[in-house]
């Protein structure tokens, strides 16, 4: 008998923490087509997709092992992940503004990603990318967790309508990264905006 409720609490302890990796409230988006905003992306993955104001955050195993997160219309001295407004006290800060080059984008986002308790946030391969008919940029990023887990990712960029568009998607680089890199690099390089 003993043996039964270990059975049944173990079943129980690994049914809550798989249902403890999805996240609540988002929906099934299944591989295919998808619209995020003015943005029309291809997945070859079924993501579980949460939406908020302005952004969505995309997840296939739960945002500790893997993310996408997506931010449209952020504006003019903005904060580039959508946190705060420019504040006279902090004009260095990683806020956007219409018209700057890749390299700056780039290094607003290396910034904000510090701001958020990110370490040895680097990145490599800053590249120009075309989405329809909108220029933008795509670049490769490592970091560190505050728990000291290394992050591998990926960013695709592009300003339309003096807004920046911004995707991001990590995960640990043992083994999340590397499963699902090509599936994402292929979905962030033929994104497009949509009318």
């Amino acid at each position: 008998m003993k043996l039964h409720h270990l059975k049944i609490f173990l079943f129980a302890a690994i049914f809550l923490l798989l249902v403890a990796c999805v996240s609540p409230g988002g929906k099934l988006q299944q591989a295919g087509a998808a619209t995020a905003f003015d943005m029309h992306l291809d997945s070859d993955l079924d993501w579980s997709r949460i939406k908020l104001p302005r952004q969505e955050l995309w997840t296939i195993d739960g945002t500790a092992l893997n993310s996408l997160s997506i931010l449209s219309g952020i504006k003019a001295n903005e904060h580039v992940f959508m946190l705060t407004k420019e504040k006279k006290r902090r004009p260095d800060g990683p806020w956007f503004r219409p018209g700057m080059r890749p390299d700056e984008v780039r290094d607003i986002i290396l910034d904000g990603l510090r701001g958020q308790s990110w370490s040895n946030v680097s990145a490599e391969n800053l590249r120009p990318q075309r989405f329809g008919s909108v220029d933008g940029l795509r670049f490769d990023i490592t970091m560190t967790s505050v728990d000291g887990l290394a992050y591998s990712g990926t960013v695709a960029a592009a300003e339309k309508d003096s807004k920046l568009r911004l995707l991001l998607w990590k995960a640990p680089s043992e083994h999340y990264y590397r499963r699902d890199i090509g599936a994402v690099n292929k979905m962030l390089d033929g994104m497009r905006f949509v009318p």
